[in-house]
């Protein structure tokens, strides 16, 4: 009998996590609260619900090769960087393609995850789902977590001295939609992150067609300088150039009607004050300690296992932060953690997780941890780290044997998903294609005519076909001479 793993959330990750399941054979059910799939890719016009969703000016921030799932490339005609609508229809596509839908339940609200008395033995948990007002228990083998980080918005109010007099609206980018109703005020914009760019950018623009002022702090400068060049958004510095963004110290009080700067500096008459201050993680249908313990990625097992359970049944996805695309390290995750579950994979026990945790802790102050918690991943290292339990990673000296021209790009190319379907479990027919093929999908969206290869093209096609393998195979022979691990070897007697 196939084992009932319980997926809560239908957006990037509980999507890949219903296809994970089935690739396994496991039984899958989604729970979403929502309506449609998507998460908060799934646009609205209101924010009435609380619920974290997409601005209408969204634009992804990572190319669509480097953020595609490994075995549903994008079409072709899409563009690198895309919309919310058409990353939205990409998931629908995912998701119809797969046949995925009919194992989601929507409108359904998971109100507990608790484990069963025999948990111990059996690893199995309780789930009670609320639709329309009507609860619902079930027993599940496994349950994985795709919530995500945007469930809880961060309003620090309190880190802001009057903050509760001033008369103006006050409001987090969770609630910001679209720039209309803020034409002819004066903004304040406290967060330096993605959304606080792309937030202070929208309104600027608007502002500048209207006359208005539009003033963007940090509540934390250090932070603010450390973190610039993390922000992705390239309209940010045209905008601080021409004025549309004026550029600010921490804010030390506000009054009624004005802020006060660290630098002495006052904004009157301001309007509207902005947190794009990010968000706390929360596990709301867990109960304590698991709720506490899974918030702190360090107690996370590769950002996916919680330490303390006896039984490995309980995973949580896409609760990481990475240098690089979220939706693979998602789908990966997915991957590892349904071969965990089915008994493919292992996990070290619970007691040596821990034990290496509480050490590490006793040696590193709590500030420094808590520092590190909030640091990004690796990418490229995460991924191979996650491939390489799996079976997946891909094997370059291998490739380079049986077929130098795929093994030229894996090597030299960029680290894309498709790399993880060439080998081992849930191999893919169509990921060699894929890699060879996806500079032609990135580029497709920037010609407008077909123009045919000039003798100059040809002949560097001709080159690099002569050169490629001997070039190929002196780069793995620095790389095995640079090994720190044969290095060691070769120092032993």
């Amino acid at each position: 009998m196939a084992k009932r793993v319980a997926v809560i959330g239908a957006g990037v990750s509980g999507l890949s996590s219903i296809k994970c399941c089935l690739d396994e054979d496991l039984e899958p059910t989604c729970f979403e609260r929502r309506d449609d799939i998507g998460g908060l890719w799934k646009f609205s016009e209101t924010s009435k619900d609380g619920m974290t969703r997409a601005y209408r000016s969204l634009v992804t921030n990572i190319c669509k090769e480097m953020s595609c799932y490994s075995d549903f490339p994008f079409r072709e005609d899409y563009p690198n960087y895309m919309n919310h609508e058409k990353f939205w229809n990409y998931l629908q596509e995912f998701a119809e393609h797969f046949d995925l839908l009919k194992y989601i339940r929507f409108r359904t609200t998971v109100c507990s995850v608790t484990k069963r008395p025999d948990f111990s033995e059996t690893g199995q948990w309780d789930v009670v789902t609320e639709t329309e007002g009507k609860r619902d228990t079930g027993v599940f083998d496994a349950v994985m977590v795709c919530t995500g980080h945007f469930l809880n918005s961060h309003l620090p109010l309190e880190s802001f001295p009057g903050i509760c007099k001033f008369q103006g609206q006050i409001l987090h980018s969770q609630e910001y939609r679209t720039p209309e109703g803020f034409e002819g005020k004066r903004i304040l914009v406290i967060g330096l992150g993605n959304s606080g760019g792309d937030i202070a950018v929208e309104l600027g623009r608007r502002a500048a067609q209207r006359l208005v002022d539009l003033t963007t702090a940090n509540d934390f400068l250090s932070c603010a300088r450390s973190k610039w060049k993390r922000v992705t958004n390239d309209e940010l510095p045209t905008s601080i150039l021409c004025g549309a963004v004026t550029m600010k110290t921490s804010v030390k009080e506000f009054t009624e009607t004005s802020a006060v700067f660290d630098d002495g500096t006052v904004e009157e008459n301001i309007d509207v004050v902005i947190f794009t201050t990010g968000y706390t993680p929360s596990f709301p249908f867990f109960e304590e300690p698991l709720k506490s313990l899974c918030t702190q990625k360090r107690f996370m097992y590769k950002f996916v296992f919680p330490s303390n359970l006896e039984r490995a049944t309980l995973a949580i996805i896409g609760f990481l932060s990475l240098k690089g695309a979220i939706l693979t390290a998602t789908e990966l995750q997915a991957r590892w953690t349904t071969r965990v579950f089915k008994g493919l994979c292992k996990i070290p026990p619970s007691q040596k997780l821990m034990a290496e945790f509480t050490k590490k802790e006793q040696l590193i102050k709590r500030k420094v941890m808590e520092d590190v918690g909030k640091e990004k991943a690796d990418y490229i290292s995460y991924m191979d780290d996650l491939a390489s339990h799996t079976g997946t990673k891909p094997n370059i000296l291998l490739l380079f044997l049986r077929d130098p021209r795929l093994a030229w790009e894996v090597f030299f190319g960029p680290c894309t998903s498709y790399q993880y379907r060439l080998m081992g479990p849930g191999k893919w027919d169509g990921a060699r294609n894929a890699i060879l093929t996806q500079w032609d999908r990135t580029l497709k969206p920037l010609k407008t005519r077909f123009v045919p290869d000039s003798p100059k093209s040809a002949s560097l096609s001709h080159y690099l076909k002569v050169w490629g393998v001997p070039v190929l195979l002196a780069s793995l022979l620095l790389i095995c001479k640079s090994s720190p691990f044969l290095k060691s070897v070769r120092g032993k007697p």
